[in-house]
C-alpha cells in the first residue's frame, strides 16, 4: 500500500531516543511526527522545542511538526530555526488571529505549510487556507492525548475533504486512533498518509520494520 507512514514521536521511548529514531528509519518510516503542546490550546503538555531540535539533529528523514499551541505566530521563528528545508509545520486555525500570516512565515522559511483540522472544525472554516497549504492533517480524535477513541462523525468530513484534493492541490493525512481498518478504508479513497502511534506501531514488542512491512502489505 503506497501511503506515507509517520511515527508519532510522543509515543516513543525517551530513554533511548536516538535508537528509536534509528530503528524507525531503518524500519521504513517516512517521517517523524512531532506533537508540540503548550497546556493552553490543548489540556496537556507534550513534546518540547528541545525534543524537536534533538530529533531534527539525528534524523535523516523529514519532520512533521504539529503545533498545538496558542498564537504560534508569536514564536514560530523559534521552531523554524531548528528545522530543515522541506520539513512540514502544521498550525490550527483556531489558535491564531490571522493563520494565513503564520503560514506565509512557514513558506518563507522553506518549510511545507500545513493546517490541522480538529474533529469539531468544519471544512468551510478553513476552506480559503486549503489554497495556501500543501498538507492537511485531519484529527480523528480531539487533540491533546495519545490513545483516544476514533470519533466516527469525522469520516464524513474526510470524504468531503478528499473530494477537494485535486482542485486545491494539497495532500491529506490522518492523525489519531489509526488502526488497520482505517488505513484499509481511507487509503484507497485518497488519504495520502497516516500518523502511527500506540494503536499500530509503538509498544508492540516487535521490530518496527516488521510492523511497518505488515502495514504496507495490507490490501
Amino acid at each position: 500500500m503506497k501511503v506515507e507512514l509517520m511515527a508519532s514521536m510522543m509515543c516513543a521511548d525517551y530513554g533511548s531516543l536516538r535508537d528509536e529514531v534509528k530503528n524507525l528509519e531503518e524500519g521504513g518510516v517516512d517521517s517523524f511526527h512531532i506533537d508540540i503542546m503548550d497546556g493552553r490550546y490543548v489540556p496537556n503538555f507534550a513534546m518540547s522545542l528541545n525534543d524537536m531540535a534533538y530529533i531534527a539533529s539525528v534524523a535523516k528523514k523529514p519532520l512533521d511538526v504539529h503545533l498545538m499551541i496558542e498564537h504560534p505566530n508569536n514564536n514560530i521563528e523559534i521552531f523554524l530555526r531548528w528545522l530543515r528545508q522541506g520539513d512540514t509545520v502544521y498550525i490550527h486555525s483556531e489558535a491564531e488571529y490571522h493563520p494565513s500570516t503564520t503560514l506565509q512565515k512557514i513558506i518563507n522559511a522553506g518549510m511545507i505549510p500545513g493546517i490541522a483540522v480538529n474533529p469539531g472544525t468544519s471544512i468551510e472554516s478553513v476552506y480559503e487556507m486549503l489554497r495556501i497549504v500543501k498538507k492537511v492533517l485531519v484529527m480523528s480524535v480531539n487533540p491533546g492525548n495519545a490513545g483516544q477513541m476514533y470519533l466516527p462523525y469525522v469520516g464524513e468530513k474526510i470524504t468531503r475533504l478528499l473530494q477537494m484534493k485535486e482542485e486545491m492541490d494539497f495532500k491529506a493525512y490522518w492523525d489519531g486512533a489509526c488502526s488497520a481498518d482505517k488505513i484499509q478504508k481511507f487509503a484507497p479513497m485518497g488519504m495520502d498518509g497516516f500518523v502511527l502511534g500506540t494503536t499500530m506501531l509503538f509498544g508492540k514488542g516487535r521490530p518496527y520494520g516488521k510492523v511497518i512491512e505488515e502495514i504496507r502489505s495490507m490490501k
